[in-house]
């Protein structure tokens, strides 16, 4: 889609159009709400500050719809198809480091109580499961800036897709 399409069309429309992005309501309205924009630069810049701080509940929310890191979701819909292409450096066939993602996403799962959440983009297997080992050791506390900060870089990463 274009800046100028993304610009002219309808709050509803232009809100649908974010949620694949980054399904924050509060997010995709502040965004929504500051058109128009001048380059795709100042939408990028305006996604990395909207809505900041995320709540827990928006994060969680968020959470809600991302799969599994080494899970590639199915499917026709747009967030399917942008997590399919983040997740492209993941590879299925090094069946080492694959169960080794499995375990750490269960580990992550029962210590935080939900889906470990990466930029997945230009991150090799190796990396993805050097990052998620040390994230096990954080606590709580220290975990939520780093999730919503990766929230935020997936958001952008996508933003700049929908918009090129």
């Amino acid at each position: 889609m274009s800046l100028d399409a993304f610009n002219g069309a309808g709050r509803d429309e232009a809100i649908a159009l974010l949620r694949p992005c980054l399904d924050i309501d509060r997010w995709c309205a502040e965004l929504v709400d500051a058109r128009p924009y001048g380059s795709v630069d100042e939408v990028v810049a305006a996604a990395g500050v909207a809505a900041s701080p995320f709540t827990s509940a928006e994060i969680e929310g968020a959470l809600a719809h991302h799969p599994r890191i080494g899970e590639r979701p199915v499917g026709p819909g747009a967030e399917a198809a942008m997590s399919r292409a983040e997740q492209a450096g993941v590879d299925p066939a090094d069946a080492e480091v694959a169960a080794a993602l499995a375990a750490g996403n269960r580990a992550y799962e029962e210590r935080f109580g939900r889906v470990f959440l990466i930029r997945a983009a230009g991150r090799s297997s190796r990396d993805i499961l050097d990052a998620l080992t040390e994230r096990l050791a954080h606590t709580a506390d220290e975990e939520e800036p780093v999730v919503a900060d990766q929230l935020r870089q997936i958001a952008v990463l996508r933003l700049k897709g929908l918009l090129a």
